[in-house]
């Protein structure tokens, strides 16, 4: 009896602590259900509506860590509000962007170029309409959730197709408006390039909204209408590639975000003192001994496919082959083959005495086949460039101790009854050019190519007619007192490159000191007697101190600071530019750019709350 009762007792101690246990497991489920609902009711997310042309944020309650919604995307938002949106450069004509956008599916984008003006211009609207597929592409990774709303992009042009130059008109009208599930797009030039664009203008019209979990949503501004033309023609940026290689992939990243920014003159100093990296069919030996290894150089064919990857995104290529000075490593090899010294003063010591910066190197003016080479080097490049486009032959900081503590030369100096003085010299130094060129006319079959030089010792306005002749120079003005105003009264034409403002590698060697983009922005451009001699201008990034690791940061997004100054010519200041110019930095991020940033993160989504008047 006491055995059941005992077993009785256990049997109930068992089912009362398995009800113990379903207990405590539901209280755990419903606490954990509870805490999860009251975390879910903890997340605030960002939300954004344009009041008073401004996007201003504002944090709302969600179920969801996201806002998946439309007025979720600051992008989005900035689409549409102020005057301008977010377009980078403003137009200069007609700007009317309605607070409307739309969605639309990547893949029914549709191309219609039937109104071009010839077979031309429409593989190159082929080709160009590619770049802008694969930039929105760029906004959907990993994807895109599909829609049925159709973009129809019509291109017309007046014009047959003629490659890019100072001449090309460049402007465009464009037109958005939406019919049912279609939006209607067109766009009309004078030009493929004022038609590329006007393309470029719709793909910053162009943002994203969604989530992860949702899913990524491609939106359009859906009531547009605009009228634009670039001021000035000549909107360049510079790299130098001699102080360090850097690959073509970097090269073309660079060309990508100057065609989003609307900047379209690449500057290639291609050479310098320190390596000769141009592998050239005419001129082998050159980049043999002059580039800093097998491996960094640019062969002829990526050459050729870099100046048509340019062409495409509107970009001329302007190739520097810097002479007479800055030029050393490459050109050492003329005497072990019997061309005698085509370069003095190469790897000199002390450096200070001889050049401007080691290692010291500058060509032989009164070598004959200096200029035989020379020659070479511009045949080749010619055979590749469009007939004739400009050419860019240096020409800055020669050092005169260098010629004048060659025997070589002294001897030749005395020989020929030139005296030993700086007129003497700067007659040398003007000869040497005037037989460039001569090679140059003599490789290219005409004498109409544009010839751009720094500014130096020979182009100042007191001296420069008796130097060199106004219908072939350009002068690009870099320091001194070479006054562009003076330069365009004496009829010269002039690009402006000051390094006081426009240098990027400024800042981060001694003795300089950085340039912000309000600085390049509000630099205005020189009042000057006759507007059509100032072509423009263009930022620089010398190359001694930067290599292919930072080089992104350092040079955008403050490049584009200047792409504004040059197509819109703004009366206002950077101020009234900075939300803008903001949303474009994270435009270039999106491209692939690693783009510096220009604001903390909290002034970013608190539009106009951190700008200083």
């Amino acid at each position: 009896m006491k055995r059941n009762t005992m077993v009785g007792c256990v049997l109930m101690a068992g089912v009362m602590l398995l009800y113990l246990i379903a207990v405590m497991r539901q209280n755990a489920y419903v606490a954990a259900e509870d805490d999860s609902v009251t975390t879910k009711q903890l997340y605030f997310v960002k939300s954004f509506k344009c009041i008073n042309n401004t996007c201003v944020v504002s944090k709302l309650p969600s179920m969801e860590k996201e806002n998946s919604g439309v007025d979720g995307s600051v992008d989005v938002c900035r689409l549409t509000c102020g005057r301008y949106g977010s377009l980078w450069p403003k137009p200069t004509v007609n700007t009317t962007i309605r607070h409307s956008v739309i969605e639309f599916g990547l893949d029914n984008v549709k191309f219609d170029t039937s109104k071009m003006a010839d077979q031309l211009s429409k593989e190159y609207m082929s080709e160009a309409s590619q770049v802008f597929i694969l930039s929105l592409k760029k906004l959907c990774v990993p994807n895109c959730v599909s829609n049925a709303n159709t973009p129809i992009i019509s291109i017309s042009t007046s014009n047959p197709f003629e490659y890019i130059k100072l001449t090309t008109d460049e402007s465009y009208s464009l037109k958005i408006n939406t019919e049912g599930d279609s939006i209607l797009i067109n766009i009309e030039a004078k030009t493929v390039y004022g038609a590329r664009n006007g393309l470029e203008t719709v793909r910053q019209l162009v943002a994203t909204y969604g989530s992860i979990v949702s899913g990524k949503k491609l939106v359009m501004a859906g009531d547009v209408q605009i009228t634009d033309r670039p001021i000035y023609a000549y909107r360049g940026f510079m790299l130098d590639t001699a102080r360090h290689y850097f690959p073509i992939s970097t090269i073309k990243r660079h060309i990508d975000a100057m065609a989003h920014s609307k900047l379209n003159v690449f500057h290639w100093h291609a050479t310098d003192s320190h390596s000769f990296p141009l592998d050239l069919p005419s001129a082998p030996l050159m980049s043999k001994y002059g580039a800093y290894s097998p491996n960094e150089k640019y062969s002829f064919n990526e050459i050729k496919d870099l100046l048509r990857y340019a062409l495409v995104r509107g970009v001329r290529i302007i190739i520097e082959i810097d002479s007479p000075a800055h030029a050393g490593n490459g050109w050492q090899w003329g005497k072990e083959f019997g061309f005698g010294d085509m370069a003095v003063c190469v790897d000199r010591e002390p450096w200070k005495n001889y050049c401007v910066q080691p290692p010291c190197g500058q060509l032989n003016p009164i070598n004959t086949n200096t200029y035989k080479w020379l020659g070479k080097i511009y045949k080749d490049l010619i055979n590749v460039l469009p007939k004739g486009e400009a050419f860019h032959m240096g020409g800055d900081e020669v050092a005169l101790n260098c010629w004048n503590t060659t025997t070589e030369i002294t001897d030749w100096m005395k020989n020929n009854n030139r005296s030993l003085d700086e007129e003497g010299y700067l007659n040398l130094w003007s000869q040497f050019h005037a037989n460039s060129l001569s090679e140059y006319d003599k490789e290219a079959g005409d004498d109409k190519s544009d010839i751009i030089v720094w500014s130096s010792g020979l182009t100042e306005p007191k001296v420069i007619e008796r130097y060199l002749d106004k219908r072939r120079y350009t002068v690009e003005v870099w320091e001194g007192s070479n006054s562009p105003e003076e330069l365009v009264k004496l009829g010269y034409k002039v690009i402006i490159a000051l390094q006081s403002v426009y240098y990027l590698d400024h800042g981060f060697w001694f003795s300089t000191n950085y340039h912000t983009w309000e600085e390049m922005y509000n630099n205005k451009m020189p009042n000057v007697d006759d507007p059509n001699l100032l072509l423009g201008a263009e930022t620089c990034m010398w190359s001694e101190y930067v290599d292919d690791n930072a080089i992104d940061s350092k040079v955008w997004p403050r490049a584009a600071a200047l792409a504004e100054r040059l197509w819109s010519n703004p009366i206002t200041n950077s101020v009234s530019a900075e939300n803008r110019f903001i949303q474009h930095r994270e435009r270039l991020i999106t491209l692939g750019l690693k783009a510096d940033t220009v604001t903390p993160e909290w002034c970013y989504i608190h539009e106009g709350e951190c700008i200083l008047e």
